[in-house]
């Protein structure tokens, strides 16, 4: 025991000295934290709107009114021909062109089919479909209210009371977001993401290094058991995984406001077996790797992958079948699930157990390959 106390001084001291790891360990990942949680949104908000109204009368300019007023549209300015209009939507002016037909009003007080055109610039095909959304929902509440102010009131007849008609509505309740702030669903996946990269892009270079400035040689001649080497190695790092999610917690609820229904402790012990597994990828990418510079290249592949597959910047639903599948096999899928499940639901252990549990193999499997995989010459 006292080896493995030595070791871990040794590799404390070691960091602290190392003046360019600091920033990166503490420093970065803050501002990381800080700055991808307001620009990683999905949200689509001033949209460049531009509209050629053809008819010039009260219900064509409350309509467009419509438009201005809503916070995702921003009113550029009107065409007075489709061409023009067209034209500035190629250098990229505009983004949605609303054509309102002659004799808007006019078809509209006698109850006739009308249809707008309107044209979105799709390049982003995502992007483009949420803005339909909105354009539908827009000209749709606009139509409700025009029906609403066309229908006459009710008068009495010889028989009794003319019935008027009557709409149905819906009241949608949201839960755990209620105020939909997208940074309250990417905070905890930017935390996760964080905790990630920092424990592993440091846990693989640290050994690498020891290749590089030939002390890791030195030390497999030495008395020091293979676990012992290797828990002192890479409990620092383990400690320092902590030390991350402890101040990304703080910085969430401070600085974004993100609500912790759940219980925290329950987050710190999904951790504590999470950073078990990274560390164990850590660890085996060193053993096959000479520099620093490939450890990195290797582990950033894998990162990507890891990322892209998590469900944090896209749906795992929307995934092909076989994505889908290989997404049981990602550990951070299952840290990004839990993050949510417990600090936006307050999901308790048994909510998160298959997760639990899969984790927990997968850092028995990975620390086990990576210890089979050093090689330690007395």
């Amino acid at each position: 025991m006292k080896t493995i106390l030595y070791i871990i001084q040794k590799e404390f001291k070691q960091i602290f000295r190392n003046k360019a790891m600091l920033p990166l360990i503490f420093v970065l990942p803050l501002i990381q934290l800080i700055i991808l949680s307001n620009a990683a949104t999905f949200e689509i908000k001033n949209i460049k709107f531009s509209y050629i109204d053809n008819d010039k009368t009260s219900f064509s300019r409350n309509l467009i009114a419509k438009f201005d007023a809503s916070t995702y549209f921003n009113v550029i300015t009107d065409f007075p021909s489709y061409k023009i209009a067209n034209a500035a939507m190629l250098k990229g002016d505009v983004a949605v062109i609303l054509e309102i037909p002659p004799y808007f009003e006019r078809d509209l007080l006698k109850n006739k089919k009308i249809n707008l055109s309107v044209i979105i610039n799709a390049i982003d095909g995502a992007a483009a479909g949420v803005e339909n959304v909105y354009i539908n929902q827009i000209i749709k509440n606009f139509n409700k209210n025009a029906q609403a102010t066309l229908i006459q009131p009710s008068v009495p007849t010889a028989i009794g009371i003319k019935n008027t008609p009557k709409n149905i509505t819906s009241i949608t309740s949201f839960w755990y977001n209620k105020t939909l702030n997208y940074k309250t669903f990417m905070v905890p996946g930017i935390l996760v993401l964080l905790v990630t990269m920092i424990t592993l892009f440091l846990s693989g270079m640290n050994i690498v290094r020891e290749k590089e400035i030939g002390t890791l040689e030195q030390m497999n001649v030495t008395p020091i058991k293979k676990h012992q080497f290797i828990i002192g190695k890479l409990f620092p790092f383990w400690v320092l995984g902590m030390l991350l999610l402890t101040i990304g917690l703080i910085i969430a609820r401070v600085l974004f406001n993100v609500p912790m229904v759940g219980s925290i402790s329950l987050m710190y012990l999904y951790t504590s077996i999470y950073i078990l597994v990274i560390l164990g990828m850590g660890l085996f990418i060193s053993n096959y790797t000479d520099t620093q510079q490939q450890a990195m290249f290797i582990a950033w592949f894998f990162v990507v992958i890891f990322i892209l597959m998590s469900g944090l910047f896209t749906p795992i639903e929307s995934m092909p079948q076989w994505a889908q599948f290989l997404t049981e096999f990602n550990p951070i899928k299952f840290y990004v699930e839990i993050m949510r499940m417990v600090m936006l639901k307050g999901s308790n252990f048994t909510d998160i157990l298959p997760q639990f549990m899969k984790t927990l193999v997968y850092a028995v499997v990975m620390n086990g390959l990576a210890v089979w995989s050093y090689k330690k010459t007395n």
